[in-house]
């Protein structure tokens, strides 16, 4: 049976946490942020816990290693 890999754009853009939670970069970042709000931006800095059904589905097809 060949080793099951974890998927190399995932390593670079999650992290499990201790507790098994996923946590990643805040989405719409990247460009454009002369249209966003003051607001937007301070909220979208760092980093953000996924919802526990995303997060799973990230670890079932993307991480099945755990990182």
């Amino acid at each position: 049976m060949p080793k099951m890999k974890t998927k190399s754009s995932a390593k670079k853009r999650f992290k499990i946490t201790a507790t098994g939670k996923v946590k990643a970069a805040i989405a719409g970042k990247r460009h454009g942020m002369i249209k966003r709000t003051n607001k937007f931006i301070r909220d979208a800095r760092g980093t953000m816990v996924l919802a526990e059904p995303d997060g799973r589905k990230v670890i079932k097809n993307y991480l099945p290693n755990g990182l």
